[in-house]
């Protein structure tokens, strides 16, 4: 009770770590509320009421239980920027009985004023729909580590806005042409994934599994390739590779004092 009168003065409310089954309905009642932390719990649903907290612009719900379409009432917080649901069941196929129910949902339209999207460990074995929306233009970082992933559909394109990207410790062979078109990406994450190289002769049959677009079309200069099957020597044979090196030099001579730029390990390969 006395987390709930506070949360009405300052608009900021951490049930974390609290062994909550459910929501209490209190919380709901603080219509003033902007950040809400409910991670840490045994939640398997958000309630219905969750829309009646309009002002909300932080939602935080790591590591739960929370199933397929259990955040439907996102949708309607029109002001969320920061959604956190990593360490849950969202991609999980329901264990519902009979062949004849409808699966739901992973995940439901989202909110256009998004910012930050993190769902980390949640059984996807593909991107859902509901993340390649054209109106997402405001998705500035994403997070889609620690899943099932094996690859990312071209309608990574439309999140025009996005800058950070971690697709960490999934099955990744190859990424799409249209990643290029990000044109404000700096930083994209692919550590432990199936991303390898046979041979450095590219063509139709042996395409470059990382497209020379995202070289020379984003502004990428944070790349970790990190536990892939492939060389540094082999990344440096890539298509579009020098622009990225020489965009990196430009940015680190900036940064670093005295320009001096000593990566041997470029994008955390040998």
């Amino acid at each position: 009770r006395q987390k709930i009168e506070t949360a009405q003065k300052t608009g900021i409310l951490s049930l974390r770590e609290h062994k909550l089954d459910d929501v209490p309905d209190s919380v709901y009642e603080l219509s003033n509320l902007r950040t809400l932390d409910l991670s840490k719990n045994n939640l398997t649903v958000l309630g219905r009421n969750l829309v009646n907290l309009a002002n909300l612009k932080s939602l935080n719900c790591d590591s739960n239980k929370l199933q397929p379409g259990s955040l439907a009432p996102v949708s309607r917080l029109s002001k969320l920027q920061t959604l956190s649901a990593g360490g849950n069941r969202l991609g999980e196929p329901s264990r519902t009985e009979g062949p004849s129910q409808p699966q739901p949902e992973p995940l439901p339209s989202l909110p256009v004023s998004l910012k930050q999207l993190k769902l980390d460990t949640n059984f996807f074995s593909s991107v859902p729909p509901q993340i390649c929306n054209p109106s997402l233009v405001k998705l500035e970082k994403l997070d889609l580590s620690f899943n099932f992933l094996a690859t990312i559909p071209a309608g990574i394109a439309y999140l025009t806005s996005l800058v950070d990207i971690n697709l960490d410790s999934n099955s990744i062979v190859s990424l799409p042409e249209e990643i290029g078109q990000l044109k404000k990406l700096k930083a994209l994450s692919l550590r432990n994934n199936h991303i390898q190289v046979h041979s450095t002769v590219f063509s139709e049959k042996n395409p470059q599994p990382i497209p020379e677009s995202l070289f020379t079309n984003t502004l990428v200069i944070d790349l970790n390739l990190h536990g892939n099957k492939m060389t540094n020597t082999q990344l440096n044979d890539f298509q579009g590779f020098h622009f990225f090196l020489e965009r990196r030099t430009k940015v680190k001579n900036k940064n670093v004092y005295g320009g001096a730029l000593t990566d041997l390990n470029v994008c955390g390969l040998e």
